[in-house]
């Protein structure tokens, strides 16, 4: 999974990114909450981990800016020297799915991402589901259209399993590259946009097959679906 996490101690920030990218997570780390709410408009990931106390804006700020102004939902793990009743029953509150308290331990962090990680597979598709007039089927490693097969490269599989996999999310060009390439920093946006082009091509992608593949300027793509007599 893509972790964004927001510690301002740089040795705290380290063990637990060392922590997480062992276990095989991607981490972004943020020292300065503005800095992470700035990375929101261009990037996207799967969990974000929160101190309460750091530079900029607070654990708090960032995850009610998360909540009520972007609107996202990805699920938000607060870790803080806090313990006070009062102090995890607001941060639940404003919207977070957990709390660990300081001094926080590996094995107890990853079991949290772990559990986070499972509720997210709980809830994406099965391994064959439709979206439209699509079926895809994850075991076989095909994409049907209207009940035909479609004949497409490993990557361009990938891509697909990977947007249809997440109907209506906004998913940023890193974290498409990190998912269908495994690693986002090197691959350049233009290796992105080519395999999306030919995906909707291939597909011939539009809301007449019950979906909508949209660009997101200076983000990356939301493929949604499309009720029938939607507008284009």
């Amino acid at each position: 999974m893509r972790v964004a996490l927001l510690e301002d101690d740089p040795e705290v920030a380290r063990a637990i990114a060392a922590w997480l990218s062992a276990a095989g997570h991607a981490v972004a780390a943020f020292g300065d909450g503005r800095a992470l709410l700035a990375a929101v408009h261009h990037e996207s990931y799967d969990v974000f981990l929160l101190d309460w106390q750091v530079p900029g804006a607070s654990g708090e700020r960032v995850l009610r800016s998360l909540r009520d102004d972007g609107g996202i939902t990805a699920p938000v793990l607060f870790v803080s020297a806090r313990d006070a009743e009062e102090d995890v029953a607001s941060i639940l509150g404003a919207g977070a799915d957990d709390y660990l308290v300081k001094p926080i331990r590996r094995l107890e962090l990853l079991a949290r991402i772990t559990a986070v990680a499972r509720r997210l597979a709980t809830a994406r598709p099965e391994r064959r589901f439709a979206v439209g007039s699509y079926e895809i089927d994850l075991d076989a490693r095909e994409v049907r259209l209207d009940g035909a097969r479609v004949d497409l490269t490993d990557k361009e599989f990938d891509l697909a399993a990977f947007l249809f996999g997440r109907p209506g999310a906004l998913l940023s060009k890193g974290h498409v590259a990190q998912a269908v390439w495994g690693h986002g920093d090197s691959i350049v946006s233009r290796t992105v946009d080519v395999h999306v082009s030919k995906l909707r091509r291939k597909l011939q992608l539009g809301p007449e097959r019950g979906v909508r593949l949209s660009t997101i300027y200076g983000f990356g793509y939301r493929l949604e679906r499309v009720e029938n007599g939607e507008s284009a």
